[in-house]
């Protein structure tokens, strides 16, 4: 039997093999919210015991936390070009949930896996997280807009321009699918919620939180008041963590089992299991930091300064 190997990747990320090879990547602690909870998912894979995983940590210490025997720590920076492109080298399957924006670790990981290619003759695989951001507007909660986006409607989302958040990366992705060197599939979440409950958190490897409604209480608290971007008015499609991990668990078993499925520029994947308001997450937040004595139980709009200060614009 042949392993697979598999990196993945988050920031601090990571690789792994199946005798074969995988790898993810990740932002906070040793692995990120999303990252982390692959991994999790992939160590109770029933096929565990086909693959190597290499993991791509910040420094040794975090290193030294990982008990798992199919995971191998890489002490690195997601910024190390010349680390990413070997370790994709050394991969069949990429899962890429570290920084969407990151254009030269993403041309890293597509040169070595170019390079498994040329060396194997087989054809990698590449999951990477994008995110429904590439679709965002300047609305800043004024209005609501009527365009309806699907991962069905490739020519729509193939008009978008360059200079959307994460749009570059995306393309430089799909291009290379259309290379037929690596099968590319980009997952693009909504707003991901829910608490990560994996052992990895409990060992203090994983990160268990999400970004934006962290985002958003951590801005309340610093403001003595939660806060609202403009009326609230534009919609958020939203996924829960464990939901977003069952569909990369679908790609990647539809990937190593060799099923059907949609790569290179048809292989976008939208991951949202609802959508709300997104007023209606400011004043959930706003009466929950009123109930432990900060601010009043309505949220008041961000100013112009504290946007940028809170990074939901740049300036």
């Amino acid at each position: 039997m042949i392993p697979i190997s598999i990196l993945l990747t988050g920031s601090t990320g990571m690789f792994i093999n199946i005798p074969g090879s995988i790898y993810i990547n990740r932002k906070t602690f040793t692995t990120g919210y999303i990252g982390g909870s692959v991994l999790s998912a992939l160590l109770r894979h029933p096929r565990l015991d086909e693959f190597n995983i290499t993991a791509l940590v910040r420094s040794e210490i975090q290193a030294s936390r990982f008990q798992a025997g199919n995971v191998t720590p890489v002490v690195g920076s997601y910024d190390d070009s010349t680390l990413l492109r070997s370790l994709a080298s050394q991969a069949d399957v990429v899962i890429a949930c570290a920084d969407a924006d990151n254009l030269n670790a993403t041309k890293a990981i597509l040169g070595g896996l170019k390079q498994r290619h040329c060396d194997t003759g087989t054809t990698p695989i590449l999951i990477h997280t994008s995110g429904i951001g590439v679709l965002t507007d300047d609305a800043r909660g004024n209005y609501v807009s009527d365009d309806i986006y699907s991962d069905l409607n490739i020519h729509r989302l193939e008009s978008l321009p360059r200079t959307q958040p994460h749009r570059d990366v995306d393309i430089a992705i799909t291009d290379a699918g259309e290379e037929e060197y690596v099968k590319t599939c980009i997952v693009l979440p909504g707003l991901v919620y829910g608490i990560a409950k994996t052992r990895l958190v409990s060992l203090g490897i994983q990160n268990p939180h999400s970004q934006q409604i962290p985002a958003i209480i951590n801005a309340g608290i610093d403001r003595l008041q939660g806060g609202m971007i403009g009326k609230g008015m534009n919609i958020w499609s939203h996924v829960h963590i464990e939901d977003l991990v069952c569909l990369y668990m679908q790609i990647f078993d539809a990937a190593i089992n060799s099923c059907r499925l949609y790569v290179g520029r048809i292989g976008m994947y939208f991951a949202e299991n609802g959508e709300c308001e997104a007023r209606e997450t400011f004043q959930a937040v706003a009466k929950e930091l009123s109930t432990r004595g900060c601010g009043g139980g309505r949220p008041t709009v961000f100013t112009e300064v504290e946007m940028v200060k809170y990074t939901f614009v740049s300036e």
